[in-house]
């Protein structure tokens, strides 16, 4: 059996030229930052913190290149995947396989938020990408009150599928999560569990996660990385000292509410107001930010304590 998939994995954002175009030196020097980082052991590109929708195939694919290319094996690199059926899904893992990640983020059809799904339709849609791609695959779980979540016993089934090694966990349901938890971990130990809750990370993290796939690290990577330590040395008051500015930084940016748009897109203003990104340009139909909304940033970077990066 291989390595578990253990410590932190930022969902990625992706800087922009003036036409919208990928900036690719940019987005290097953004990878080799977050790579110095101790925990940060995988790199996630084409999430929704990555605009995944915004993007094309064809772009998809090279900015999961840019990213293979540029960590060079020293983190996992991996591609979101997101489509409606399970044909297109195919060709996308494949994409992404070829582009030289080593798995994949497999996301619910989004038809079924709308009309939910018989409960062996994930399984089959998951075996069906397996079979065609070598690579490894994380399961994207959405919000438990969705048409769109997966029951634990669905979890159990797809982790007996050889490419699948990890879950993002992202039922936001605290006595779910942690019943749930409590479950994958007795009847598949070997499956890695990664919270994905952005807005009340340390809470998150306590029951015991193997690691995390969230795009605040994507902006906040020495507070989250200082977090990640702390929990893994077990000293609950150091933990809660490090989480204090962390926790103001992510009310800031996200308020008392799960990652959206709006929330991506002052993340990006935070890699631009640290000097990580040139531009806080976001793809459409994503709105600018107004200037409360970028002062409102300015505060959430006062109150995390960090620094000026000056990557541009």
């Amino acid at each position: 059996m291989s390595e578990k998939w253990m410590g932190l994995n930022p969902a990625i954002m992706v800087p922009l030229k003036a036409d919208y175009s990928i900036n690719e030196q940019e987005f290097r020097n953004y990878i080799e930052w977050l790579i110095s980082f101790k925990h940060i052991t995988g790199l996630v590109t084409n999430g929704h913190t990555g605009e995944i929708g915004g993007f094309s195939r064809e772009e998809r694919k090279l900015i999961t290149q840019i990213a293979a290319d540029q960590a060079k094996g020293r983190v996992r690199v991996i591609s979101g995947v997101c489509c409606e059926g399970t044909f297109e899904a195919i060709e996308h893992a494949k994409d992404a396989q070829e582009a030289g990640a080593d798995g994949i983020l497999l996301m619910p059809p989004h038809v079924w938020l709308r009309f939910g799904m018989k409960p062996e339709t994930p399984v089959k849609f998951f075996k069906d990408v397996a079979a065609a791609i070598d690579i490894k695959i994380v399961v994207h779980l959405y919000p438990a009150r969705t048409k769109g979540f997966y029951p634990v016993e669905t979890l159990l089934k797809l982790a007996e599928i050889p490419n699948v090694v990890a879950v993002k966990m992202g039922t936001r349901d605290e006595a779910l999560y942690e019943r749930d938890i409590r479950i994958m971990r007795e009847k598949a130990p070997h499956i890695a569990l990664w919270t994905c809750h952005d807005e009340y990370l340390m809470t998150s993290l306590i029951p015991g996660m193997d690691g995390a796939l969230i795009g605040f690290c994507g902006c906040a990577p020495e507070l989250i990385n200082e977090l990640y330590q702390k929990l893994i040395e077990g000293n609950l008051k150091e933990v809660l000292r490090v989480n204090e500015p962390l926790s103001r930084m992510s009310a800031a940016i996200y308020g008392t509410g799960e990652p959206t748009g709006e929330a991506h897109a002052r993340m990006k203003e935070v890699l631009y107001q640290r000097g990580v990104f040139g531009s806080a340009l976001m793809r459409p139909p994503l709105m600018p930010l107004s200037q409360e909304e970028k002062d409102s940033v300015t505060d959430a970077i006062r109150m995390g304590h960090v620094e000026k990066v000056n990557l541009v």
